[in-house]
């Protein structure tokens, strides 16, 4: 018998509307869930369980009055703790944060619960969300659901991992390098990084800036389409959320529910790399074998890539950038505290000049415009969403692939951060496992503002691929996860390196 924490969110919420599962059994199941498992991955890390009950009974009563209920009415959340939550603390990943409880939610936080979301606790990131393997000096390391001595990626890792073990059916993230896309990719659930803007922020340092995004995961592309309509919205605070005066431009019902689209009219490019990133070679073959069994469905699919010279380059200054903005101080004034990753960050934009970042932004806006050269001659391209297969989580990061050096902390990441550049709309979606049995996750890139389009595309592709054994989404193994040995007795837990 399926428990209420494995319903997918849609599920859940019209059995909820229908008066067939009360908001505080639907809580208890995923409390439960998370006392049953969460000790093998550590990915609830800090829990607001009583508050969480006290709006599970509210939702309980309004249902039974009868009252108008919100989208979200009763889902239980989790929240990247990268993300500021009133009342509940909100480390950042850092220990200068450690005992910080914000006075208010953040926008995208007030915008859920106001949906009638119910957040269940605070997921685990990273320090500043820098790098893609979840692990800090607060809460230390988090395990990948199919093997918690793996990586779950970063930095939107314990969202991911608490979607794939059934702890809540919605989950927000956020993304700047791939950090909604990768951890989605290496625990088996779906993230979303949407065109910049469309998910407004407050707290950009450098608020025209297009890399850093908000957004939303799931374990389906119709629960991330329902939490994603919830997220919308016109915020004059985030200069990205353009807008016409008078008019509402980011409408929750244009991305509620995913419209019907003919997988057969599709023009598909499907390529391993970019033409520039450090694809593992079982990725790529691995990829090759996933899509060759349905790229027949569309009605064409070649192998092409849009040109990205000059996207190292243009990441790492523009990344360093952001850094700057929001770091430089404490590393100024509090090294100790302060993790390699976001020293390195910070000691690299030290060293860039205007003439540098001039260059950045031009070979940014250049490969901007061939790739909307690229998109007049197809309508999606299709990635793996990550280089590699999981690793283990004491590496702090790949320093090499299939033998040969990165050159930074972050350049496997390149397959996302190519779509970060150009600001189109990415998607990752479980495609079955891989050789070494984790998770694959295939990236769908859309073109410009074609968010709604894309969750369309994905909804299509990933109701398709759930008829193959090869291709369905796969799920973690519970049983053994009860059983599992704490996580946080393993060495290396604590720490940053």
């Amino acid at each position: 018998m399926t428990e209420a924490c494995d319903l997918s969110a849609v599920a859940a919420r019209r059995l909820i509307g229908t008066k067939r599962l009360a908001p505080s059994e639907l809580l208890e199941s995923c409390i439960a869930r998370i006392e049953a498992v969460d000790h093998a991955v550590n990915a609830m890390v800090a829990r607001d369980f009583p508050r969480a009950r006290a709006r599970a009974k509210a939702a309980d009563s309004a249902v039974l009055r009868g009252d108008a209920l919100e989208p979200l009415h009763g889902l239980p959340i989790g929240v990247k703790d990268l993300q500021e939550t009133g009342g509940l603390v909100t480390t950042h990943g850092s220990v200068i944060f450690r005992d910080h409880v914000p006075a208010q939610d953040e926008r995208l936080i007030a915008a859920v619960r106001a949906a009638g979301a119910i957040v269940v606790g605070k997921t685990n990131t990273p320090e500043f969300g820098a790098g893609a393997n979840t692990r800090n000096a607060v809460y230390g390391a988090t395990g990948n659901p199919f093997n918690p001595e793996k990586s779950c990626a970063g930095s939107s890792g314990g969202s991911a991992v608490a979607l794939a073990t059934g702890m809540v059916p919605i989950c927000t993230g956020s993304d700047t390098g791939g950090s909604l896309r990768n951890p989605a990719a290496f625990c088996g659930i779906v993230g979303f990084r949407p065109t910049p803007g469309l998910v407004p922020s407050e707290r950009r340092g450098l608020g025209w800036s297009n890399l850093s995004v908000l957004g939303p995961m799931a374990r389906t592309v119709g629960d991330m389409a329902l939490l994603l309509s919830c997220m919308v919205g016109d915020d004059a605070r985030d200069p990205l959320a353009t807008t016409v005066h008078g008019a509402t431009i980011r409408r929750a019902a244009d991305f509620a529910t995913p419209a019907p689209v003919d997988l057969s009219r599709l023009r598909v490019a499907l390529t391993p790399d970019f033409g520039f990133a450090p694809t593992e070679r079982h990725i790529a073959e691995v990829f090759a074998e996933k899509t060759g069994l349905f790229r027949q469905v569309f009605a064409r699919a070649e192998d092409a890539t849009p040109d990205c010279v000059g996207a190292d380059e243009a990441f790492e200054v523009l990344r360093a950038l952001n850094f700057l903005a929001s770091h430089q101080e404490k590393v100024r004034t509090r090294p100790r505290d302060v993790g390699p990753n976001v020293r390195a960050n910070v000691e690299e934009g030290l060293r860039y000049s205007a003439a540098d970042v001039t260059r950045a932004m031009t070979l940014q806006t250049a490969m901007y415009r061939r790739w909307q050269t690229f998109f007049e001659q197809h309508d999606v391209i299709l990635t793996p969403a990550i280089t590699i297969s999981p690793r283990s989580w004491r590496e702090l990061y790949p320093a090499e692939i299939d033998g040969k050096p990165t050159r930074s902390y972050f350049h496997w990441l390149a397959l996302a951060y190519a779509v970060t550049l150009a600001g189109h709309p990415a998607l990752s979606l479980p495609v079955g496992l891989d050789r070494y049995g984790m998770p694959f996750g295939l990236q769908l890139v859309g073109p410009r503002g074609g968010d709604a389009f894309l969750l369309s595309v994905a909804a299509e592709l990933e109701c398709m691929l759930a008829e193959d054994a090869r291709t369905a989404r796969p799920v973690p193994d519970l049983p053994r996860l009860r059983t599992a040995p704490p996580l946080r007795e393993a060495a290396g837990f604590f720490g940053f390196d």
